[in-house]
């Protein structure tokens, strides 16, 4: 436990900080072990420089204000947690047009793939489509593959 510089006042949940103790825990305490905070002319809680004397001491020597001994748990020393690997989307495209594929199924053609697309861009875009906004890309393919789904056109 570290030695903390006592502040004019800190609130009860620094307080519990201070002491290597969560919040509940501490309230859990508070009265027992732990002195009862101050309070503000709002009513809230708050510890003074004595009173944080008081507390950091308790932790200190497991003996709490009303003379009981009382048993902390040392910190826990958590290892960092471990990187979520995402799963690869079976639906996501790897091809060079994912992000035209993501974008038209999010305008609501939920059932389009790479191909489709590949397909809509060969044909709307003969020359390639460098120098072309993707949103621009996005909403054309949208609309060619949506008019190839009508159900007049559809033979």
């Amino acid at each position: 436990m570290t030695m903390h510089e006592p502040k004019a006042a800190v609130t009860v949940a620094e307080m519990a900080r201070m002491c290597s103790l969560s919040r509940s825990r501490f309230y859990q305490l508070i009265g027992s072990a732990f002195p009862e905070p101050s309070r503000d002319d709002r009513g809230r809680p708050f510890y003074d420089a004595e009173q944080q004397q008081v507390c950091l001491e308790v932790r200190r020597r497991n003996c709490g204000i009303d003379g009981r001994p009382i048993l902390f748990y040392a910190p826990r020393h958590t290892a960092p947690a471990p990187v979520a690997r995402r799963k690869p989307n079976p639906k996501a495209s790897t091809s060079r047009y994912s992000e035209v594929v993501e974008g038209v199924r999010c305008l609501g053609l939920a059932t389009v793939t790479a191909a489709d697309v590949e397909a809509a861009i060969t044909r709307l875009f003969p020359s390639g489509t460098d120098g072309v906004d993707s949103g621009e890309i996005i909403r054309s393919v949208f609309l060619f593959i949506k008019r190839q789904d009508r159900p007049d056109n559809v033979a």
